[in-house]
């Protein structure tokens, strides 16, 4: 099932839900029915190195390594 983001008209509230294409989903907050689904953006390829060097920095820094190598991790 795929992930759909929708906004609930009775609690003003966003919520990312897996449901089927035809499925009316209850609002997880408020427990309504008034489920609106939302337009997902589209997110552009990051094909830059510079780009990809970044990400990749962020991410030592922040301790997300599960994409590095043993050897780049350091182990």
């Amino acid at each position: 099932m795929p992930l759909y983001g929708f906004h609930c008209g009775d609690c003003d509230k966003d919520s990312e839900l897996l449901v089927g294409f035809s499925d009316k989903p209850r609002c997880p907050n408020c427990d309504s029915r008034k489920m609106q689904r939302l337009v997902s953006r589209v997110a552009a390829p990051g094909n830059s190195k510079s780009l990809v060097k970044a990400a990749r920095a962020r991410a030592a820094r922040e301790g997300h390594l599960s994409n590095f190598s043993r050897k780049e991790r350091g182990g």
